[in-house]
């Protein structure tokens, strides 16, 4: 990894403006996913680890990271959430040409927002994702709030063999069309979780990313009370989740600040309870036995500084809809569909299983995508997105942060801004955003097997 840094023979300050420079390589490695008494297993990472190396990075730094290709198809990476220019969004044929095997593409930008953000692949994606490429890219604060701890959680999901490898079978039939590829072993920062240590008395940031194929969670901390700060990247008003769970579908962030006000010695269960039935503890706060930190809690604020986002002119919008049809249970037939050839669905024999306002767009982005949309820059667009599927849906934009409004016609607290937007069966929500980045933009599911089965589609800025 070749992070620029002054040499201890350079007393020359390092300047914000400089360029921070990173490397790289998508390749093949491994990874203990089953535990300490499994075996290990092969997967492909950022440098041959699981997840890639944690990208720390200022906002407003220039940053420039050469990827390399030491697998043996194409890749790209997709900076997920961050406001960058066109070319740089890792879209294979529609924003750049695939990175061959071999070969090396330099990505150059300069992030505007600071916030908990994550990279991937956008080019066989199902596959890629799935076994193992995704790391963190956090973007640090000029000014972050004060806490005893900045945590990060990488929140991942397999699907292992008896013999506690990544199973084969991506792409099957039924997970394109149901619920997608859900794994039976969830990791957190790349090994099944063990008891996280914790100090009475401590405030701890914790940052969660879900970088799972089709997972969603519901993650409910016993005996404390999170506060969300931050959703996607972006900051919010300073809220306690609903019920006091903390539902994060995937490619979603949430931060959270968390006071530590369990009894020493004590143990408190963190359990995902999303799937009915299906309830499991993802790990435990396990306090130490030392005195607490402090008897009361942090005097210091929880807001985070706002991003620089253009705020929407909601008294003049471009209205645009799409809606969410297809897969099983989906009420109806697809009409209408258009699926690209020569990008079918491993398994799917090339037949879509979704689609946005009747057309299907299969695979990860290619040369001729048809924009649903087209926008003049500068312009606020109202966009609805209604869910006419049986199924869970994270809506993912790239180039922008959207603002809910409302969600089925009440509207949503917190002012939040969000990239990718869970709508349940049958939601309709409504967002805004300022189309100020110009250039064709993605737009679609994040559960893999959906995306790559026909929930996407193109939009664009001009």
């Amino acid at each position: 990894m070749g992070v620029v840094s002054t040499s201890l023979f350079n007393t020359r300050s390092l300047r914000a403006s400089e360029v921070d420079e990173r490397e790289l390589k998508a390749m093949h490695g491994r990874a203990n996913l089953a535990g300490h008494e499994g075996p290990w297993a092969t997967i492909w990472g950022y440098d041959g680890t699981v997840p890639g190396p944690i990208l720390r990075v200022q906002q407003g730094r220039p940053v420039r990271i050469a990827v390399e290709n030491g697998l043996n198809e194409d890749t790209t990476v997709h900076w997920h959430g961050i406001r960058l220019p066109n070319a740089m969004d890792g879209v294979p044929g529609l924003t750049q040409p695939p990175i061959r095997p071999g070969e090396s593409f330099v990505y150059e930008f300069t992030p505007p927002d600071a916030g908990t953000f994550w990279y991937h692949p956008h080019a066989d994606s199902l596959v890629q994702i799935g076994r193992g490429l995704a790391g963190a890219l956090i973007v640090e604060e000029t000014e972050p709030i004060a806490v005893d701890r900045d945590i990060l959680w990488m929140l991942q999901d397999w699907r292992l063999s008896a013999d506690k490898q990544i199973s084969a079978g991506f792409g099957s039939a039924m997970d394109a069309s149901m619920s997608g590829r859900v794994g039976n072993v969830v990791t957190i920062n790349g090994t099944v979780p063990v008891s996280q240590v914790v100090r009475a008395g401590e405030r701890i940031r914790l940052r969660l990313v879900n970088a799972s194929l089709a997972r969603i969670m519901a993650l409910r901390f016993e005996g404390h009370r999170p506060v969300i700060v931050a959703i996607d990247g972006q900051p919010c008003d300073p809220h306690e989740p609903d019920d006091g769970r903390l539902v994060l579908a995937p490619a979603m962030r949430i931060d959270v600040v968390i006071d530590m006000q369990g009894e020493p010695g004590k143990r408190y269960a963190v359990i995902d309870d999303f799937y009915d039935g299906l309830a499991y503890t993802l790990t435990t706060l396990a306090y130490d036995n030392t005195s607490p930190l402090r008897t009361h809690s942090l005097d210091a604020p929880l807001g985070l500084p706002r991003n620089p986002l253009q705020q929407p002119d909601l008294a003049k919008v471009e209205r645009q809809e799409i809606i969410l049809q297809g897969g099983m249970m989906g009420g109806g037939k697809l009409t209408g569909v258009g699926g690209m050839m020569g990008m079918a669905t491993p398994g799917m024999n090339g037949a879509a299983a979704w689609a946005i306002n009747g057309m299907s767009m299969t695979g990860d982005g290619h040369v001729g995508m048809t924009p649903q949309f087209t926008l003049p820059r500068g312009a606020t667009c109202h966009l609805t997105m209604r869910n006419e599927t049986a199924w869970w849906h994270p809506m993912h934009i790239h180039g922008f942060s959207m603002l809910v409004l409302a969600r089925n016609g009440s509207p949503v607290p917190h002012r939040q801004w969000q990239d990718t937007v869970l709508l349940a069966p049958k939601d309709t929500i409504e967002c805004a955003f300022v189309a100020d980045n110009p250039g064709d933009w993605m737009l679609h599911c994040h559960v893999a097997d959906h995306q790559m089965a026909g929930l996407m589609t193109v939009f664009r800025v001009t």
